[in-house]
């Protein structure tokens, strides 16, 4: 039930995203599905006991390689694919409870949460650089068989 309930809460996060950066209309959904994908795997590693930092990194770059090869079977910029997706990834909480922590003067929290935040800050941006060096990888090798075939 945790997994429906976080699946599809990341799946209308992410079509009100798309919506506000102008996805183009006939790919809302396929936009959607890609972040409701990567938030599925995020949250089905955390449920396992994996840690949020590499639940993160294996979400997006799941969801950078999907948006990558559907960007590659549209025709369209892999952005509009992984912009919108990788919105629910991003952390936040964590920065607001590390602000919160500040003003508090609770300085050891705000240390720890705003570690936590800036890793998985690192996380969203290590999984989408390894999806795009996939994701060239593979055009390249596309294009050198088509190459070879005539």
């Amino acid at each position: 039930m945790i997994l429906l309930t976080s699946v599809l809460t990341s799946f209308l996060a992410t079509l009100g995203f798309a919506v506000l950066f102008n996805t183009p209309r006939r790919h809302l959904f396929t936009a959607s599905a890609n972040g409701a994908m990567g938030w599925a795997l995020y949250t089905q590693i955390t449920l396992l006991g994996g840690s949020t930092i590499f639940a993160t990194f294996v979400g997006a770059m799941t969801l950078g390689l999907a948006g990558e090869l559907l960007a590659n079977y549209f025709r369209k910029p892999a952005t509009v694919f992984i912009v919108p997706a990788i919105i629910p990834f991003v952390p936040g909480y964590g920065i607001f409870y590390t602000m919160e922590s500040i003003m508090g003067q609770n300085y050891s929290e705000a240390v720890s949460k705003g570690a936590e935040s800036f890793l998985i800050a690192v996380a969203i941006a290590s999984g989408l650089i390894v999806s795009s060096t996939m994701g060239k990888f593979i055009r390249t090798y596309k294009s050198k068989r088509r190459a070879t075939k005539v």
